[in-house]
């Protein structure tokens, strides 16, 4: 309190003296007890008052003990139970916990830990993933800028997540406790499979095997893949204490349409205590590619059996050259290339204009540009009646798709007309064009996509040279062909807006998140924010069926359906305004990752101990444990000194004080008739 304010006390005083002495003492007639009495009243309201006016700030000095916090973290996972280490867990977690010594001198804190992170005091060793990572994570987050040790009771066995071991702050100690038998036991394991989710129809698509093996001595182990009686591929593998693993790289066949389901194993005649691991399914969508085109020409020409070879190299596509009069029906195709058109093709493109059958539209010598200038609004033409050879530029920033650059710039020149192309509209360009050395900023060829109808332009003639000398280059016709192949599967691939538009997988595996995200469009195909979602999740073997609704995100709604058994199921979702429907389904592969360990690993524990200038300790050793962490002089409990400082204004009770005054005075005087 400063000099200033406690003159200005010392001045109430004198104020709130003098003037219940004026008013109760000097002025009265006979100074009786009752005066006496009032004075004090009119001082303690007067001086209260005053106090106020003043307001000083009292300082209050409060003496507190900080322990240093000591976080034991529990791995809740369902590992933990498979290895029969869930009761020792406990054990452990009890004698730590209710160390008497420990609580003295530390703030000892309890969490749990699998997919997430949270504070807890009971286990029931359920959860689906291990992520040690978000322990790390977590600790850093609630405990800044504090030094403290970290006791963590784990098998050391993450299944997500980043490598654990460098994401703890090296600052602070971490203890861990290695739960379940640590004796090596002879195991073999399939420790991942890379597959990609789709595949093309008589196509074959890689699987990438990586395969682990423990024990002390020489083995031969077989690996198959089957899809139910049928054996695809079969493997042997020879493993020894100096070669633990393995990777396969197998092409499979894709036959059937839809999703199909293989089994990898790894076997031998060897008894194993884990056997569960030896097995992992995995899943391929297979998409039937197949797709009608037809090349219309007017005019025979080289190109049209260069297109039609390129095009049908992939054994999904059908081709067929026909005369803009000769097509009956367009529903037929799935692309149309429409070579050199002239006013013989009015008809077809007025046709199209309902159809919306996707095109590939390629000018030369012969094309009509003014015919063209009237039946698309992508491009405007002002071409003269003079030829001219075009050289390709390719751009790499074209994004449209995914197309490896040929060499356009060393193939031969297309001839077509000279002139002025100019883009109308959202136009991508995958090359553009240049007369010798002079970049003419025109497209060689592009893209165009609008309203989900997608259209290409080729402007240029005797294509069928690029083919031919890729062929030279590379004595194959196969990056001309694929690089064909990109256009179609882009043209063939029909992107219309719907109105509700669902993403999910095809399949999951057990354990992992099951989500299923929705939009949905309004009439001007904007998104939705008032749309009522709903799925109904049904069984196809018991039948049973799960209603959940979805829940709005920023662009999106979305609904999680972890908890689900294996099996196939299949779903519906209905926009309950619009009653607007999406119906598919989906199959939860059997596959527990967390069944996939026979021991803890002790190896990246003791890892991440030294890391962090700890120590690992076993099952046995946690009074080590309990003393080590007793006996550590680092953390030591800090007394704070905390100065809380208070305005008088704030005291609520000071203001009761002198509505009790003055209420106390106006009844003393009305009872003694002073009033």
């Amino acid at each position: 309190m400063t000099t200033a304010t406690v003159l200005l006390i010392l001045l109430s005083i004198l104020i709130a003296g003098s003037l219940s002495f004026f008013q109760y003492s000097y002025k009265a007639k006979n100074k009786s007890k009752v005066s006496l009495f009032l004075a004090f009243l009119r001082f303690g309201s007067i001086f209260g008052i005053l106090l106020l006016l003043i307001n000083p700030i009292v300082t209050k000095n409060t003496l507190v003990t900080i322990k240093t916090p000591l976080p034991i973290i529990v791995d809740n996972s369902s590992s933990i139970s498979f290895l029969n280490a869930n009761e020792k867990a406990i054990e452990l977690y009890k004698k730590i916990q209710s160390n008497a010594d420990l609580q003295e001198k530390f703030d000892v804190q309890s969490y749990q830990f699998s997919n997430d992170f949270e504070p807890a005091e009971t286990f029931d060793f359920k959860g689906t993933q291990t992520n040690i990572d978000v322990v790390a994570k977590n600790l850093k987050s609630i405990y800044k800028n504090v030094i403290y040790p970290t006791v963590l009771i784990t098998d050391g066995n993450q299944t997500s997540g980043n490598d654990y071991v460098y994401t703890f702050n090296a600052a602070n100690k971490v203890y861990p406790v290695i739960v379940g038998d640590t004796t090596t036991f002879l195991d073999f394991k399939i420790n991942q499979l890379n597959v990609n989710k789709y595949a093309f129809l008589k196509n074959k698509f890689p699987v990438e095997a990586f395969l682990q093996y423990s024990g002390t001595k020489s083995v031969t182990a077989d690996f198959i893949i089957s899809q139910g009686n049928i054996v695809f591929s079969k493997q042997s593998i020879t493993f020894s204490p100096s070669k633990k693993t393995a990777t396969l790289s197998i092409l499979l066949p894709a036959n059937k349409i839809g999703v199909q389901i293989f089994k990898a194993t790894i076997s031998s005649k060897e008894k194993e205590k884990n056997s569960y691991n030896n097995n992992k399914n995995f899943a391929v969508e297979v998409i039937d590619q197949k797709t009608n085109i037809a090349i219309v020409s007017a005019i025979n020409h080289p190109d049209l059996g260069a297109l039609k070879r390129a095009i049908e190299s992939n054994v999904q596509r059908k081709v067929i050259i026909v005369k803009p009069n000769e097509i009956n029906t367009l529903q037929d195709f799935n692309v149309l290339i429409l070579y050199q058109p002239t006013n013989a093709f009015k008809t077809l493109f007025e046709r199209n204009k309902a159809a919306g059958i996707n095109t590939f539209i390629i000018t030369g010598n012969n094309t009509d540009f003014n015919f063209l200038n009237q039946q698309q609004e992508n491009f405007s033409f002002k071409m003269s009646g003079q030829k001219e050879d075009y050289l390709a530029v390719f751009n790499a920033q074209f994004n449209l798709f995914a197309v490896e650059n040929i060499g356009f710039e060393n193939l031969p020149p297309l001839q077509n007309a000279f002139g002025t192309i100019t883009t109308k509209g959202v136009v991508s360009v995958l090359l553009s064009s240049k007369i010798r050395t002079i970049d003419t900023g025109a497209p060689l060829l592009a893209f165009t996509e609008n309203q989900g109808k997608r259209s290409a332009y080729l402007f240029g003639e005797n294509s069928w040279k690029w083919r031919l000398q890729t062929h030279v280059s590379n004595q194959l016709f196969e990056k001309y062909d694929v690089f064909m192949d990109k256009i179609i599967q882009f043209l063939a691939s029909n992107n219309s807006k719907k109105s509700l538009v669902v993403e999910h997988e095809s399949f999951y595996n057990s354990g992992e998140a099951i989500e299923i995200t929705a939009q949905f469009f309004n009439k001007n195909y904007e998104f939705d924010e008032k749309a009522r979602l709903t799925i109904a999740v049904t069984n196809t073997k018991t039948k049973q069926t799960k209603n959940y609704d979805l829940l709005k995100g920023n662009s999106f709604y979305k609904v999680n359906l972890d908890g689900l058994k294996a099996g196939l199921y299949a779903f519906t979702i209905k926009e309950l305004n619009s009653k607007t429907t999406y119906s598919s389904s989906f199959e939860i592969l059997d596959f527990d990752i967390e069944k996939q360990f026979v021991n803890p690993d002790v190896e990246k524990l003791t890892q991440l101990a030294t890391q962090t200038k700890g120590k690992a300790y076993f099952t046995d050793q946690i009074d080590v444990l309990i003393k080590t962490l007793l006996e550590n002089e680092e953390y030591k409990a800090i007394q704070k000194n905390i100065v809380t400082k208070t305005p008088l204004i704030d005291w609520i009770w000071l203001l009761v004080l002198i509505s009790i005054f003055l209420a106390t005075e106006w009844f003393v005087r009305k009872y003694n008739g002073l009033l």
